[in-house]
């Protein structure tokens, strides 16, 4: 393992147009009032990373948060995105499309390719099936 293979497998603690990002943002969109553990537990997400997100989020003005005064769980809390975190979301959404949409054309033209390999494999006839 060379030195770039390691450095792309550290996570990248500030980049907010991750995957994890996008779909914080849509659950906050859909489900205002929730606490840090149950987004944890819905998105698949550490709870520490969840916090992170939700503060570096709110630091850049893209969530506002408050208190949920009438709730009976004291966490929870009502998370609503801003003019500016919608804004925000609709641009990650496209550049995640855009590269999900690459990822897919590159598996297409893979499957393609492996395709015509073993169509050219004489393979015996008891490892096809």
């Amino acid at each position: 393992m060379n030195m770039s293979d390691i450095v792309m497998s550290i996570p990248n603690k500030t980049n907010l147009e991750s995957e994890e990002v996008l779909k914080l943002l849509r659950e906050i969109e859909q489900t205002s009032e929730t606490t840090q553990r149950e987004l944890s537990s819905r998105l698949g997400i550490s709870l520490g990373k969840i916090n992170f997100l939700l503060n570096a989020l709110i630091d850049k003005g893209h969530i506002k948060v408050d208190n949920f005064k009438k709730s009976d769980n004291k966490s929870a809390y009502l998370y609503y995105l801003t003019p500016k975190g919608i804004e925000e979301k609709a641009r990650i959404t496209y550049r995640f499309l855009r590269i999900k949409l690459r990822e897919y054309d590159e598996l297409e033209h893979e499957i393609r390719r492996l395709k015509h390999e073993v169509s050219e494999i004489q393979f015996p006839r008891d490892i096809r099936d």
